[in-house]
């Protein structure tokens, strides 16, 4: 899959969530902002309750996308013979998508009502989820092969392009110059201070800084905008790398505590989903069926 191939995919799943929550929040929009005590008397009622067709529908669509979502991804990681059915960054990427999905769909099924054990398998999904989108951003902070394992330090080193042979061998710069430019693709190891968000946000302004001399530089030595394109590029590439040497060890320590806090909300999640769904089903809801 293309870089751009890639992209469309990724926009094209999110736009799925994203629309799926406007259209179910413009069909419901007067049921859902009506008070609890007359909901009843509303048109919407029998189809948008938690029991009615549409919210009971969403409810087991959503369940039914969520166990999807976990247990191929798990069956993914787990069984050699599906290591030829794409890669597992794809797959996250769609258990991330169905995951997200999924509880949109049972935020509606609820009505926006929350009371009793169902609530703690709700705030335990919204736990999943928040918790999810932080293993996605930690997960993407560490360098992986192709196939999705994770490389080792010396492994990323070795990743390293040697900028300052292909300046010298493609590029005219004066001595000033490149050395300028080569100085910006090193690591800098000037221990900044305060807590690991605050550290990316300021190493985000100081790259773009940097780029914007680096750029500088090119123009005075009357480069080709091409060839000051081709370099930037590399620049950046570098400097994300460096950032990700920087940060490795961290981020590998923060990945395997985020598996202690995200699991358990999945479990408890799941465990009262499935107690939900049997005491529903013996009461007698059984949907269309």
């Amino acid at each position: 899959m293309s870089q751009t191939v890639h992209r469309i995919y990724i926009f094209t799943l999110a736009s799925i969530v994203l629309l799926t929550f406007l259209f179910l929040a413009y069909k419901g929009f007067d049921y859902y902002t009506t008070s609890l005590e007359e909901r009843f008397y509303n048109a919407d009622h029998a189809l948008l309750k938690p029991s009615g067709l549409l919210g009971q529908g969403l409810g087991i669509i959503g369940t039914l996308l969520i166990l999807i979502g976990v247990f191929g991804y798990m069956a993914k990681k787990r069984y050699k013979f599906l290591s030829r059915l794409g890669r597992l960054k794809y797959w996250l990427e769609f258990h991330i998508f169905l995951c997200s999905l999924g509880p949109v769909m049972i935020l509606f099924h609820t009505a926006f009502k929350f009371g009793g054990i169902v609530s703690i398998a709700f705030w335990s999904m919204l736990a999943v989820v928040l918790s999810g989108v932080i293993g996605r951003f930690i997960y993407i902070q560490i360098p992986r092969t192709i196939e999705g394992r994770a490389l080792s330090l010396n492994e990323v080193k070795q990743t390293k392009s040697n900028i300052g042979d292909f300046l010298k061998g493609s590029m005219q710069l004066d001595e000033i110059s490149y050395k300028t430019v080569l100085e910006a693709t090193q690591i800098q190891n000037q221990g900044a201070e305060g807590n690991l968000f605050t550290r990316i946000v300021q190493k985000y302004f100081e790259d773009k800084k940097t780029i914007r001399r680096v750029k500088k530089v090119l123009r005075q030595n009357n480069l080709p905008r091409a060839s000051i394109k081709k370099v930037t590029t590399l620049i950046k590439d570098e400097l994300s790398l460096n950032n990700r040497i920087e940060r490795l060890q961290t981020m590998q320590n923060l990945f395997k505590y985020w598996h202690v806090a995200h699991l358990p909300f999945a479990l408890i999640m799941l465990i009262i989903m499935v107690v939900h769904v049997c005491v529903t089903v013996a009461l007698g809801y059984t949907w269309i069926f």
